[in-house]
């Protein structure tokens, strides 16, 4: 008896909320009233966008890190009616984001005299569309701050310039070389102009008069970029590069979420990595925030992992070498758990799995994600149903709800190296009111196609990308920017 009061008492303690998230074992319980806390002024939003002072720690340069949707809001309270025409429309575009890779990825891997003729006339780099690269950070370029979206699954940074022929709307005033003393065009027998056939797909366009370096970049759903490939002076927060190559862009198509261009962290030598590997040495490492209200991530380019808030010891895993797609970002999926329960699959570990910021649903082999799914519905059992959301095929409605417990999900790779996926990053909420939420995972259309590690299953977490020592670290990270 004398037991009694500590059990109750352990119980009370286990039992106290802590940012809405509990942990049972090996489920989190997710508060559904929690999940919701939008900002629907998007004046307002786009007024404080990544207003916190980028900074330089311990030979690392921070930059403030948000997702679009809090700088450029979703539309206003007016809208909400159009909430899920909206998520399916970026669904649809994610989608198109990942046949575009896997075309790419099939283009390349395919002996050259079977190649498809018709898939080689599209360069299919990275797909930049409303809602799929969702992360933004500022930069300088030229004494001109722009936001710019951030993407691993590309390589050529580039900004919207003027006089422009054809642009897409943006928030910022455009960028004007003529304003910038420090900016010089590309020549075309620059190293420059030759790397650009092998980063974009495409080479580069000789203008005779004057003799400078074209450059066009084409994504999956029609979007391009197209203009002049320039030098000019780059602060990235209180870090200092010169001469940095970027495209200048004067004609350009796509909905790019209102913001400048793009900044290019994929493995070729025209990207960002590596024009500054001698200050940073390859390295380069983010947390990607939530979409609620007031959350914010960080972008940290260098090494040192003291400036991280991690709450627990980095695992790491090795990149797998692929000299056919050396632009990406490949390792190796060994296991997959749901709720403490190890799938059984052959195909773990087979097939390298791509890791991308720009991708928002996570990908798996179909025989994976069968058994996922399956794992799942069985310990989230006793839930009513809502109907199927585009790509996501498993759905509940759980608007009767204030809170629910939902089973972990653990992420295995080669090394022993694991990545918890943050209850953010388990379910999609289709409706506000959680009549239609989702889990927030997909099925690859074909077993020999890539699996690919997307941005949802990657918040709040310290991802560390290492091209030096060729190898990802992984953390636990509550995102924020202080």
């Amino acid at each position: 008896m004398a037991l009694l009061p500590f059990i109750l008492s352990l119980v009370v303690f286990l039992l106290h909320p802590h940012n809405g998230v509990h942990c049972y074992g090996d489920k989190q319980l997710l508060n559904l009233q929690h999940h919701f806390q939008w900002n629907h002024n998007s004046d307002t939003l786009a007024s404080t966008c990544l207003s916190r002072k980028s900074r330089k720690e311990k030979g690392a340069t921070i930059l403030e890190m948000k997702h679009r949707d809090y700088c450029y809001g979703h539309g206003g309270r007016a809208r909400d009616n159009d909430w899920n025409k909206l998520l399916r429309k970026r669904l649809i575009l994610d989608d198109l984001r990942v046949q575009s890779l896997q075309a790419r990825i099939r283009k390349n891997m395919a002996p050259a005299e079977t190649q498809d003729v018709s898939a080689a006339r599209i360069p299919l780099t990275s797909g930049v569309e409303l809602g799929t690269l969702n992360y933004i950070v500022k930069v300088e370029i030229g004494g001109r701050k722009m936001t710019v979206i951030v993407d691993t699954g590309s390589d050529l940074t580039w900004v919207q310039c003027q006089p422009c022929k054809s642009c897409y709307d943006q928030k910022e005033p455009l960028f004007n070389p003529s304003a910038s003393p420090s900016y010089r065009t590309v020549s075309c027998n620059s190293f420059e102009c030759q790397s650009l056939a092998f980063a974009t797909g495409n080479t580069g366009i000789c203008e005779e008069n004057p003799p400078t370096c074209n450059y066009v970049v084409s994504y999956g759903d029609g979007s391009y970029t197209r203009g002049e490939l320039a030098h000019d002076h780059l602060n990235l927060g209180k870090t200092p590069v010169d001469h940095f190559a970027f495209g200048c862009g004067r004609n350009n198509k796509g909905l790019f979420g209102g913001a400048s261009g793009l900044l290019g962290l994929g493995r070729s030598s025209i990207s960002l990595v590596s024009q500054t590997s001698a200050i940073f040495g390859g390295v380069f490492s983010y947390c990607l925030p939530s979409t609620e209200s007031g959350t914010s991530g960080s972008l940290v380019l260098g090494g040192n992992s003291s400036v991280y808030n991690t709450s627990n010891p980095f695992s790491y895993t090795r990149m797998i070498p692929n000299p056919k797609l050396s632009t990406f970002y490949f390792l190796n999926l060994t296991g997959v758990s749901v709720g403490g329960v190890t799938l059984q699959d052959s195909s773990f570990g087979k097939t390298a799995t791509l890791i991308d910021s720009g991708t928002v649903i996570t990908r798996l082999p179909p025989t994976i994600y069968k058994a996922l799914k399956a794992e799942f519905q069985k310990q989230f059992s006793g839930f009513p149903s809502a109907p199927a959301f585009s790509i996501l095929d498993t759905c509940y409605n759980l608007s009767a709800y204030q809170e629910v417990e939902v089973p972990t999900l653990k992420l295995q790779f080669e090394g022993n190296a694991k990545m918890n996926v943050d209850i953010t990053g388990v379910f999609y909420f289709v409706k506000t009111d959680a009549s239609q939420v989702c889990l927030a995972l997909a099925s690859l259309a074909f077993e020999d196609e890539i699996g690919i590690i997307a941005n949802y299953q990657q918040r709040n977490q310290r991802v560390i990308y290492d091209t030096k020592g060729s190898k990802f670290g992984f953390a636990q990270e509550s995102c924020s920017f202080t």
